[in-house]
């Protein structure tokens, strides 16, 4: 039996992330390969790798470093779907039966183990996993027949129009990959469901597809703030581990379940506290503080003064004096001295995210700035909660960013300013502390306080000063 991961697909609601879903890092490692491993888990060793143009060459890497499976590739030229993906591979599968898996899912090894149960006590042509969940999820739907036979897939049918409470998860098994391909062949709909629709097809013409119950945990990656859950999924599984090449300082405090790789430093009076994930060769800087469930990449600087509260932080990023809040950042960031990213509103309310044109619902009321690659920020930036930055985005200082930045985009603030004559004097000598304790403080000239006036008044008694006004004042952090 094969197990097909479908890597070919472009997650187009995960912007400003530009990285695809399954080469995420976690715990120092790629998605796909904790994929490969659960299912290896389960007994499964025969492999077949389906992905695109871009990412072929990172997937082989991957596998090069998993000994005892065995690897087989194809490329899906054009993010077309599950169906064209299957297709694209049609010269490598066989009539041996196959599972086919979506590599963004997270899920347990016993999903592997449920449907191939399943499968060695039953007689169907298909079996699919199902999940059981209590809110709307946009993926597809199982209408069953009785308690375990599928009667259709309806594939993001709308909140409030769920057949089903049932979710299809992508843990497929087929028995006869030639006649599902047929079957795709034959299917024609406007919309990107072919798989599902031949799937409902084959249905209709009386072959058996079985619903397989899963209750462990599963977590479909489907928009940024996702990352979250898988994030917490596998800091929930470290245990306090220090590599012995990691330097802390005696002063630093790490308190509960912190896994710390080789070459990190830990510098004077910073203080790590669990669940945290810190990569080699990263720096912790003085009186850093990392707490509430963070995962911190390879190769960052977590400057002086800097707090990270449950942050996914990608590698080579640098921070100086910032505060972070729930906050996902990419790789190769840059962020000045004084960046700071507001996580909740004022009125506690969820916080919405735009994707495309409609406004998500994120469930929670505590989220920070979703930053993709390469993204600089100048010195006392504000990032407003749900904020997105794209890649190679530049902000420049004390800007506060209420809307979305494009990726490629600078973000400046216009401040206006006058420069005038200096009509303060003067009088202390600096030479000693003495001096400077008997020392008459700065005046103004007389001479010059009408002109100083004068020039107050003109003013409106203040500087003028433009920045971009904010579209949501109900904003803050905490």
């Amino acid at each position: 039996m094969k197990v097909v991961f479908l890597c070919g697909g472009v997650g187009k609601r995960m912007s400003p992330l530009s990285e695809d879903k399954f080469l995420l890092k976690f715990l120092g490692r790629p998605l796909l390969e904790y994929q490969i491993e659960q299912a290896r888990k389960a007994g499964l060793n025969e492999f077949i790798l389906i992905g695109n143009p871009s990412n072929m060459e990172r997937i082989k890497a991957i596998t090069q470093n998993i000994s005892g499976g065995n690897f087989a590739f194809a490329v899906q030229e054009k993010p077309l779907g599950m169906a064209n993906a299957l297709e694209a591979a049609k010269n490598i599968l066989t009539d041996e039966p196959i599972i086919v898996i979506n590599p963004n899912d997270v899920f347990e090894s016993t999903a592997y183990v449920n449907i191939i149960e399943e499968y060695q006590r039953d007689s169907a042509t298909s079996y699919v996993l199902a999940y059981e969940v209590k809110e709307y999820f946009p993926g597809g739907y199982l209408v069953l027949s009785g308690d375990r036979d599928v009667g259709a897939i309806i594939e993001k049918p709308g909140k409030g129009n769920e057949p089903s409470n049932l979710v299809n998860m992508v843990v497929h098994l087929h028995t006869q990959p030639g006649k599902l391909l047929q079957y795709i062949a034959d299917t024609v709909t406007s919309a990107d469901d072919v798989y599902e629709q031949a799937l409902s097809k084959m249905i209709k013409e009386g072959y058996k597809v079985r619903a397989v119950r899963y209750s462990d945990f599963w977590k479909a990656i489907k928009y940024p703030w996702d990352v979250f859950s898988v994030m917490e999924h596998f800091l929930k599984q470290i245990e306090q581990n220090i590599s012995p090449k990691a330097s802390i300082s005696p002063t630093a405090v790490i308190e509960g379940d912190v896994l710390i790789e080789e070459s990190v430093k830990v510098l004077e009076n910073a203080v790590i506290k669990a669940l945290c994930y810190i990569g080699r060769n990263s720096i912790i800087g003085n009186n850093a503080l990392i707490r509430g469930g963070s995962h911190i990449g390879e190769g960052c600087v977590i400057g002086y003064g800097t707090e990270i509260k449950h942050c996914y932080i990608g590698d080579r990023c640098w921070f100086h004096k910032s505060y972070l809040g729930d906050s996902i950042v990419g790789n190769d960031c840059s962020f000045g001295a004084g960046t700071v990213t507001a996580n909740l509103r004022l009125d506690e309310r969820n916080i919405s995210v735009k994707v495309g044109k409609e406004d998500i619902d994120t469930g929670s009321n505590k989220l920070g700035a979703i930053v993709g690659d390469r993204v600089h920020t100048g010195i006392n930036v504000s990032l407003m909660p749900g904020i997105r930055v794209g890649a190679g985005g530049f902000i420049g200082p004390h800007v506060c960013l209420t809307q979305d930045l494009p990726e490629g985009k600078m973000a400046l603030g216009a401040q206006n300013y006058r420069i005038t004559d200096n009509t303060l004097s003067c009088h202390s000598e600096p030479s000693s502390l003495s001096s400077l304790r008997g020392a008459v403080p700065c005046q103004v000239r007389e001479g010059d306080r009408r002109d100083s006036l004068s020039a107050t008044k003109q003013s409106g008694g203040r500087d003028e000063i433009n920045t971009p006004s904010a579209s949501n004042d109900t904003r803050g952090e905490r």
